[in-house]
Parts: structure tokens; sequence; C-alpha cells
């Protein structure tokens, strides 16, 4: 059996006590990050029932990149409170202390999108982004609930 590699991107949820665990793990700084936002989008609703129809561009700063994270799940909370939204797809880019991003998603839709809970913000509980020993990049932290 030939050796299988792992899957480069993708995201998971990891327990916390009443809050929850957000982690994007890919081949880039910016995949994980990426997957580390559909993590905090699939908190509320199944990825799968939100379409990508309107493209919001967000922008954050940071000194360091655990602290950019944080600002940019943030900011994705900000948005999707303020305009009424759930994000399905992410692309991201990051350059030095700069994280230039388009969310895609739609307005809420309590029928279809059967949000389970409101993520009020993430946190620096767990934080951490950092390259791992197979060359992938990892992006986690918890998120309020």
């Amino acid at each position: 059996m030939p050796d299988e590699k792992p899957a480069v991107a993708a995201w998971e949820h990891f327990p916390h006590g009443a809050d929850v665990g957000v982690r994007g793990i890919g081949a880039t700084k910016a995949e994980a990050f990426e997957q580390a936002a559909s993590a905090l989008t699939s908190v509320i609703t199944d990825l799968d029932r939100v379409r990508a129809d309107v493209a919001v561009r967000i922008t954050c700063d940071a000194p360091a990149d655990d602290v950019l994270l944080v600002d940019w799940l943030n900011a994705l909370v900000y948005e999707m409170a303020t305009r009424r939204m759930l994000f399905r797809t992410f692309d991201v880019a990051i350059d030095g202390p700069r994280l230039n991003a388009t969310a895609s998603g739609e307005a809420v839709d309590v029928l279809r999108h059967e949000p389970a809970v409101e993520v009020k913000g993430a946190t620096f509980t767990a934080l951490r982004v950092e390259r791992l020993e197979d060359g992938r990049w990892l992006a986690q932290c918890i998120v309020d609930v």
C-alpha cells in the first residue's frame, strides 16, 4: 500500500468547556486562516446550506500572526452580525502584518440555515498559528458562543 499523504486543507472543531475551538489547517498560512473561517461559520450552520452570492472585503492588521487570526475571525463575526450574513468561501492573502480577504456568503435565512448558536467572538484561549512538522500551517483558537 503506497504512503498516503494527509489532506492539505482542513478545518475542524475541538472541545473546550462551554465554548468551541476552531482549527484551520492548510498548505499556507493564508489557507489555514481560510479553513479557520470555515470552521467558524460551521459552528453556526452547515456550510453546505450557505451560498457564496455576496462578496465582502475585509482587511486586518496585527503585530503577530496569532493576533492577526483573532482579528480576522472577529472581523468575520462583526460582518456577519452587522450585515446579517453567513459566509461560505474565503480568499485570504497575508502580507506581513496585513491580511486582505474576500468573504463570500448570503443573508441569513433562518429556515434554511437553521443557525445553532451565535458566535460572540474569537478569543486568545488555545491560540496557535504555526507551521507543523509536515510543512502545513495550523491556525486555531476558542470562539465564545
